[in-house]
C-alpha cells in the first residue's frame, strides 16, 4: 500500500530528504536545548520504521533474503524511501547522544536487525534485501551527518553567546 502510494507520488521521498537536509541542521540545533522533547520526536519517528518494515503483510515471499547491491536515485522510489525512513531517527539520536560513531553503528544495526526479522519471520510476508539495509545505512549517515551539523551549530550560537534558540 505505501509502495503504491509512493510509485504514484515519485517526487515524495527526494522532496521530504531534501527537506530534512534544509531544516534538519535548524531543528536539531533548536532541540539541543529540549531533551525531552528530542527524546519524543525520536520515539515518533521509530514508528514508521517499524510500521513499513515489521507489520505483517499478505503476500507469499518467493526468496529467503534478496542479496544484491544497488544504490537509491530518485528513480528508484522504494530505495529512496528506505533512506528517508532513516534520516530522522538517526538525526534525533545524534542530537541527544551527542555520539555520531555510536549513531551510525546502531542505526546500522537497527536496519540490520530488521532485516534479519524479515528473514526469520517468514510469516510476516516482508522480504529481506540487502539493497534495503544499504540504503537505511545511507539514510543513517545522512542523519548522523545533519546531526553533527546540528551540534556544530549549537557549539558557534553557545560560543556566540547565544545560549537558546526562540521560536
Amino acid at each position: 500500500m505505501i509502495t503504491n502510494f509512493l510509485l504514484e507520488h515519485p517526487w515524495m521521498s527526494p522532496v521530504a530528504l531534501a527537506l530534512m537536509v534544509v531544516a534538519g541542521p535548524v531543528l536539531g540545533r533548536w532541540l539541543t536545548d529540549r531533551p525531552t522533547a528530542a527524546r519524543w520526536l525520536l520515539g515518533a519517528s521509530l514508528l514508521p520504521i517499524a510500521i513499513t518494515t515489521l507489520v505483517p503483510v499478505d503476500r507469499q515471499l518467493e526468496e529467503f533474503c534478496v542479496v544484491q547491491w544497488a544504490l537509491p536515485t530518485p528513480s528508484r522510489v522504494e530505495l529512496m524511501a528506505n533512506v528517508v525512513l532513516f534520516v530522522a531517527p538517526a538525526l534525533l539520536f545524534a542530537v541527544i547522544t551527542r555520539r555520531l560513531l555510536l549513531t551510525v553503528l546502531l542505526g546500522t544495526g537497527l536496519s540490520a536487525a530488521v532485516e534479519l526479522v524479515q528473514a526469520l519471520i517468514p510469516a510476516i510476508g516482508r522480504s529481506c534485501d540487502t539493497t534495503d539495509w544499504l540504503s537505511n545505512t545511507i539514510g543513517v549517515l545522512i542523519g548522523a551527518m545533519l546531526g553533527w551539523a546540528a551540534l556544530r551549530l549549537a557549539r558557534q550560537l553557545r560560543a556566540s553567546g547565544v545560549s537558546r534558540l526562540e521560536p
